[in-house]
């Protein structure tokens, strides 16, 4: 399930294991030391994700700089999503959650939250699947085809169709 070009990783996570995985879907992978640490960018698709541990925002002093930082990364990339990873998600990792979607609301960032590196990979690879050009226009080319098929056999439309003969 390559998404095509090469995939943009902070130099920070070269040992990390959603990386290993990327690498283990085809995907190729550039580091760099100008991105964000943590960030992972698929620019054929416009997108940006930052992966975070949600047991550091335990810590109040790392929390003022992670927040920071997620600030930081929402400025330079319009499409960006946080991947906020917890092994199990209780009323603690529910409410930092919800602390951070309250502090970024109306921004353009979008928070997903993940169990594990596998649900982190099998995130990143479909929202840059579908959010890729070649894709979208595809997509969208289905959409509007399905769209004129639903309009042209629906009852209702006939219906409509009847009364404005009828009309006339």
């Amino acid at each position: 399930m390559a998404t095509g070009g090469a995939v943009i990783v902070s130099s920070s996570f070269q040992h990390h294991e959603v990386i290993s995985s990327l690498s283990n879907q085809q995907q190729r992978i550039r580091f760099s030391d100008s991105v964000i640490p943590g960030s992972i960018i698929f620019p054929l698709s416009g997108i940006a994700f930052i992966v975070m541990e949600i047991e550091y925002f335990c810590n109040s002093s790392q929390e003022t700089k992670l927040m920071e930082q997620i600030e930081q990364f929402v400025h330079i990339h319009r499409n960006s999503f946080l991947l906020l990873a917890a092994a199990l998600y209780g009323v603690k990792e529910w409410e930092i959650l919800f602390k951070i979607q309250q502090r970024f609301l109306g921004s353009n960032l979008r928070i997903i939250p993940a169990h594990n590196s596998g649900d982190m990979v099998k995130s990143m690879l479909t929202i840059a699947k579908v959010t890729c050009k070649p894709h979208v226009d595809s997509v969208r080319d289905r959409i509007a085809m399905i769209r004129a098929q639903i309009i042209e056999h629906s009852p209702v439309w006939e219906m409509l169709h009847k009364r404005q003969l009828n009309d006339v």
